[in-house]
C-alpha cells in the first residue's frame, strides 16, 4: 500500500513510534492499571498520530494547523501519564528514557510542523 503524505513526514513517524510503545509497555500492566492509567495514556499516544492524519486530510492550512496544536496537546498529555505510570511504578527509568527519547525528537518537531502552517498562510 503506497504511503499518503502525511504517512512521509518525520512526525507522524515518531507518532507511530511513541504509540506503539505505550501500546507495548501498557498491554503488559495488571487490569487496574490499564484500566486507569494505561487506557488514557494509549488514547493520548494514538491521537497525537490520529489529529496529524486527520488534519492532513482536511484540506486546509487553518484545519490542518489546528489538528496540528491538537495532536501537540495529546503530547503533553502523554507525559502527564507517564510522570503518573512512573510514579506509580508501572514504568521503570530506563523505559522512561525511551520515552522521552522519542519525545525530545517529536516535541520540537511537532512544533516545528505547527509553525510551517503559519508560514505558509
Amino acid at each position: 500500500m503506497e504511503r499518503t503524505n502525511f504517512e512521509k513526514l518525520r512526525v507522524y513517524q515518531l507518532s507511530e513510534e511513541l504509540s506503539d510503545r505505550a501500546w507495548e509497555v501498557a498491554s503488559k500492566w495488571e487490569r487496574l492499571a490499564q484500566k486507569t492509567v494505561g487506557i488514557q495514556f494509549i488514547k493520548s499516544a494514538d491521537s497525537i498520530g490520529a489529529n496529524i492524519a486527520e488534519g492532513n486530510g482536511r484540506g486546509s492550512l487553518n484545519e490542518n494547523r489546528c489538528f496540528a496544536k491538537i495532536a501537540r496537546g495529546s503530547l503533553f498529555e502523554v507525559k502527564h501519564w507517564l510522570r503518573r505510570a512512573y510514579q506509580r511504578r508501572l514504568l521503570s527509568q530506563g523505559e522512561i528514557n525511551v520515552f522521552q527519547e522519542i519525545i525530545e525528537e517529536l516535541t520540537p518537531k511537532l512544533s516545528a510542523y505547527i509553525n510551517s502552517f503559519i508560514r505558509n498562510n
